[in-house]
């Protein structure tokens, strides 16, 4: 199989879908490799080190497009790159279409067939392709959200840990899932006071036998949320149902009733965000404010650490990444229903079904036999 890699074009994007030891074992198991010149600029990777792994460079995006059968990437594919894709190509990339209906169309349109790496699930019910990302979104959430409290980026000045003598910043987490887990871990680390919520009890007590006194858990009510959120400094929002539009579980009038100054971090704005009051921020821009809360709502997170999150990512791609090389798309998710569940677009039809319904798709189920 012809399988590219181009440049990421996202704002201050600077992750790359292969790297040289994925490239190598695609070429020594017979597939030819095509990289973008500079797609691996961002982590250090120079064109040189995907040469000697046995890729070919080629000038720009066009041509790796006109190239190969599959395309592998990191983000969703822009316009542009949505424009370039041809019928009964493959694309292999996050895509988060619940909240982008702009880029839903823009596949359909194409008659590629986009299998996205946020719903592929594993035997475990588990999603090991978002798996990576939730970490790193997770951790990096209360890093920028206590740089976010400081006076100088609109918070209210207030130290996450605190000292001696003062109390620390209350940060509440809602979601108990990868990325909620990762934020608590970071949080209990800087000394917070932290609280986290879900809906579900087994996860909860899972939580509280990892973190002891360290974390409160709270179970998911409207009541809870809006009284959590209203004293809290810090608000996470980890909430994540695959697939699907993320639900709004922090409302406007919560966040008018915060304290000036206050913070709200995203994570889950790739699926149309869980606070009422969001909307996508980049790198370049990646705070608002309402009300005097601020609001952290950057749509590729792990893009401000590319490097650890390249090799986190390429790590768990890369032997779904083999098995569509090896075994071509079709016989390559009919061994494996939890690899089917990705399967987002075909051949002009929406073919998972939270997609479908939250897009106003019907629904086109594919028999892979």
């Amino acid at each position: 199989m012809k399988i590219g890699c181009p440049k990421e074009i996202k704002v201050h994007e600077y992750r790359v879908g292969l790297v040289p030891a994925g490239v190598r074992e695609l070429v020594a198991d017979g597939h030819e490799i095509y990289v973008q010149a500079q797609a691996g600029a961002g982590i250090g990777i120079d064109d040189a080190a995907y040469v000697a792994a046995g890729a070919k460079i080629l000038p720009d995006a066009r041509a790796v497009f006109d190239a190969v059968d599959m395309v592998v990437k990191v983000k969703e594919p822009q316009a542009g790159e949505c424009a370039m894709l041809r019928d009964g190509q493959l694309l292999f990339t996050y895509l988060h279409l619940a909240a982008d209906p702009d880029q839903a169309a823009g596949l359909v349109k194409s008659g590629c067939t986009a299998i996205a790496y946020e719903t592929v699930a594993a035997t475990d019910g588990s999603l090991p392709l978002l798996t990576p990302m939730s970490e790193v979104a997770g951790r990096m959430s209360i890093q920028v959200g206590a740089t976010a409290l400081q006076k100088a980026y609109g918070g209210f000045g207030v130290l996450l840990g605190g000292v001696p003598g003062v109390q620390p910043a209350k940060v509440v987490i809602l979601g108990g899932g990868v990325s909620g887990t990762n934020a608590a871990q970071m949080a209990v680390g800087m000394g917070a006071q932290v609280t986290v919520v879900d809906r579900s009890l087994k996860r909860l007590r899972e939580l509280d036998v990892q973190f002891g006194n360290a974390v409160y858990t709270a179970y998911s009510t409207m009541e809870t949320i809006e009284k959590l959120v209203i004293q809290a400094d810090l608000v996470i929002g980890a909430v994540l149902v695959a697939g699907a539009a993320a639900p709004k579980l922090v409302t406007r009038e919560m966040v008018s009733r915060m304290e000036k100054g206050g913070v709200l971090v995203d994570i889950s704005i790739d699926q149309g965000g869980c606070f009422e009051t969001s909307r996508p921020t980049t790198h370049a821009e990646p705070t608002y404010s309402v009300d005097g809360v601020i609001h952290y709502c950057v749509t590729n997170m792990p893009g401000a650490v590319p490097r650890t999150s390249t090799f986190a990512l390429t790590n768990a791609t890369l032997p779904y990444v083999k098995a569509l090389a090896n075994l071509g798309w079709r016989e390559a998710l009919r061994r494996d229903p939890g690899f089917a569940r990705g399967l987002n677009v075909h051949a002009g039809k929406v073919t998972h079904k939270a997609v479908a319904r939250d897009l106003g798709y019907e629904f086109a189920a594919i028999d892979f036999e």
